[in-house]
């Protein structure tokens, strides 16, 4: 993705706009009687300094429209599902505009 400067873990300190931060939120319990599982959620905030929100939402588009197929497993996990769940954008009035991107993944582990 051209448009973004970076994808970063977590906000960086002085990266060009726009940008992708990532954040890793709850882990659940998802095992069954024969194996171990999670539940997992991902938020990912695109933060941009544009006048308005019309390349925010297109970063945002093209997020959605790269993570629709899923995500590879992870080494020794499989995951089951991968779900959009919300997206929302905000902007405060000195700081730059965010736009949440969150999904939840089940995964088991092998």
């Amino acid at each position: 993705m051209d448009l973004i400067s970076g994808l970063f873990d977590g906000p960086p300190p002085r990266a060009e706009f726009p940008y992708i931060a990532l954040a890793t939120g709850a882990s659940l319990d998802w095992s069954h009687k024969g194996g171990v599982g999670r539940e997992l959620s991902l938020a990912l905030t695109i933060y941009d300094d544009g006048e308005t929100a019309a390349r925010l939402h297109r970063v945002m588009a093209l997020v959605e429209e790269a993570l629709e197929p899923g995500l590879e497993d992870a080494s020794g996990w499989q995951i089951i599902t991968f779900d959009f769940r919300r997206t929302r954008i905000l902007r405060r009035a000195t700081g730059p505009w965010s736009g949440l991107m969150e999904y939840r993944a089940r995964v088991l582990k092998h």
